[in-house]
């Protein structure tokens, strides 16, 4: 499952091994029933996670929360 979440500022991303601060954007993945991976907004773009939306008639950078 994927969902994108809101650091409060104890989150590392699995990745580049950055500090997450508040309020940056990160998407959570659960791997398996006890391991998830925390991906920063760069990473999961990098990864593919993110595509182009809009939300509200403003353009920005969405997670793809598909299960595909």
């Amino acid at each position: 499952m994927r969902r994108g979440c809101i650091s409060l500022g104890n989150v590392q991303c699995d990745d580049c091994h950055r500090l997450i601060l508040y309020p940056e954007r990160y998407l959570s993945l659960d791997e398996d029933k006890n391991k998830q991976r925390y991906l920063c907004l760069h990473c999961a773009q990098k990864l593919g996670f993110v595509k182009r939306g809009t939300e509200k008639g403003d353009p920005e950078l969405l997670f793809d929360l598909s299960a595909d």
